[in-house]
């Protein structure tokens, strides 16, 4: 099942966790180094690294939810 993901700048801390784990649906801004969302509704192929990434952040960011 896809999934849609959103993600809160206000509580990222850059952390850097959602990028290295998923580097085709998140990146880091340049500027503050908070989270960037590339993709928000990537592929079945990213599924597991998109969970992996929600679950790696440090301030609950990141959420992924089935569509």
């Amino acid at each position: 099942m896809a999934l849609t993901i959103s993600i809160d700048r206000d509580r990222c801390v850059g952390a850097g966790m959602c990028a290295l784990t998923a580097p085709e649906v998140f990146d880091q801004d340049d500027e503050d180094g908070r989270v960037l969302l590339l993709t928000p509704e990537p592929s079945t192929a990213h599924t597991t690294a998109v969970r992996q990434a929600a679950g790696f952040c440090p301030a609950a960011a990141i959420t992924a939810s089935e569509r």
